[in-house]
């Protein structure tokens, strides 16, 4: 980089050291879900995750998680999981799935989370929550640091009649109205209720 372009780029960015970490010094904008899995003596388990992603236009999701959680445990033993996506009114409920494990490996928090059944692969969803996606597992990939990339295919979507997008209603009158739950990482979260359509070139095509 040349001397004078190289002080124009250190006047606007800090270089960060890459040999840790560098998500604490920013935020990023990212869904927060719940993640329902079972054990396997049939006992239920919830936990919140903001590292996800639909795995490109057909119907998989995936997202990251550390062989140390049960959630990774009960996914590569049970093969299912779900996936529930809370409204901003249910915040406090996902915070409490994060709550720790007693010695017994009990997370007592849980009795407080209203949960309905999914009908496709026997785990639960928390119940009132905008998208509840029912997946079985694809495939588990290992090696991203300690953590893991968990993908599942979705056998199973649900979304609420309130939620669901239709040509009888205009997409940001929806959003005003039920209103997305963000998580702003690291520790943070907000509510969107305003949004815009994105000024896409008139010739793209998704």
């Amino acid at each position: 980089m040349e001397s004078e372009t190289k002080k124009e780029f250190e006047k606007q960015f800090v270089t960060l050291d890459t040999g840790r970490p560098v998500w604490d010094h920013f935020f990023t904008v990212h869904n927060l879900v719940v993640v329902g899995t079972r054990q396997a003596g049939g006992q239920m388990d919830l936990a919140p995750k903001h590292m996800v992603v639909p795995l490109g236009w057909q119907n998989y999701f995936a997202f990251a998680c550390t062989p140390r959680h049960r959630t990774y445990l009960n996914i590569k033993q049970e093969k299912v999981f779900t996936v529930s996506f809370p409204r901003p009114t249910q915040v406090i409920l996902a915070a409490l799935t994060a709550a720790p494990r007693r010695k017994d490996d009990s997370k007592p928090s849980l009795k407080a989370i209203p949960t309905i059944p999914a009908p496709e692969v026997g785990c639960e969803f928390m119940k009132d929550s905008y998208l509840c996606l029912e997946c079985r597992l694809n495939r588990i990939i290992d090696g991203f640091g300690e953590n893991s990339l968990i993908v599942g295919e979705i056998v199973g979507a649900h979304v609420a009649r309130n939620a669901m997008r239709g040509n009888d209603r205009d997409d940001s009158e929806l959003i005003a109205d039920n209103p997305l739950l963000v998580y702003l990482a690291p520790r943070r979260f907000a509510t969107i209720t305003d949004s815009k359509e994105f000024p896409f070139p008139a010739q793209f095509r998704l």
